[in-house]
């Protein structure tokens, strides 16, 4: 399929001044937080993942809010801070392209992509951090616990999605389709992205897993908290309800379509893997 152009050059900042954080930098591992006009729960979310890990790069993606300012501010005062901001909007897959990009051209192998509007625990980068450099070559999935703030829409279209995203892969282990906090090995990443025109918006987060999943990237599932902040609270959404499961909806038949094309293959690989499993057990 066509690739998608990449947009015109994007301003970037980087600082010298004193960090928010003290966590030591790695030089393998960055956050990667993708950022479209988030509210005000961006300082927080930006306070929390840089005291987390070093370093965290915010990809702006053509935000109208101001924040972009916000950050480009920070950054001038932070080393451990790295703004690259998008002319305009394109979606969370055409920002994490761009930032992924950037990080391979700059050397890190993997990346934990985390949104910018409070939902995910910036507490657990440093666990799923330290679960990737264990397994360096699987992605590691956060598996959402809801609470009383999650929608009973939001969650019952996520049931949807995960029932597809199983059948596509069958049964891999994608514990959530749909939850973003997730640490990815960036090279298998990188070239599922370039390979299809798709994985741009909405849809981002539940194909690149299933097309990871038939690239032959474990998935490791890993209990992580969801917060939904109401509008009182500085929460913002930008789901569109009927359009965004229009795009799922659409996604997963293109999936199936796939999926079908895959299914011999998929069927060899995973009789491989049980005959592996089985001859690591411990004979009675």
């Amino acid at each position: 399929m066509p690739q998608q152009a990449m947009p015109g050059p994007a301003l970037v900042a980087g600082g010298s001044a004193c960090p928010m954080g003290d966590a030591e930098p790695s030089a393998t591992h960055l956050v990667l937080i993708p950022s479209y006009n988030p509210g005000v729960r961006l300082h927080e979310v930006l306070r929390a993942a840089r005291a987390a890990w070093t370093p965290v790069w915010v990809v702006v993606d053509g935000s109208t809010d101001g924040s972009d300012q916000w950050l480009l501010a920070q950054a001038a005062i932070d080393p451990g801070l790295r703004v690259l901001v998008l002319p305009h909007n394109q979606g969370k897959g055409t920002a994490v392209l761009h930032g992924i990009d950037s990080a391979a051209a700059a050397g890190f192998t993997h990346v934990l992509v985390m949104d910018s509007d409070g939902q995910h625990p910036a507490h657990l980068i440093a666990q799923f951090m330290a679960i990737s450099q264990r397994n360096p070559g699987a992605m590691v999935l956060g598996r959402p616990v809801f609470d009383a703030s999650a929608p009973r829409e939001r969650v019952y279209w996520r049931r949807m999605s995960n029932f597809w995203a199983d059948v596509e892969t069958l049964w891999a282990g994608i514990g959530d389709s749909l939850y973003g906090f997730r640490v990815y090995p960036i090279a298998p990443l990188r070239a599922v992205m370039r390979e299809s025109r798709w994985m741009r918006r909405f849809d981002f987060d539940p194909e690149v897993a299933v097309r990871l999943c038939w690239r032959g990237v474990r998935p490791i599932n890993a209990d992580a908290p969801v917060r939904y902040f109401g509008q009182r609270e500085g929460g913002v959404s930008h789901f569109r309800y009927l359009h965004d499961n229009l795009l799922l909806t659409g996604m997963h038949l293109r999936l199936l379509a796939g999926f079908m094309l895959r299914l011999p293959v998929l069927v060899w690989q995973r009789l491989r893997r049980a005959a592996g499993d089985a001859s690591c057990r411990p004979k009675a």
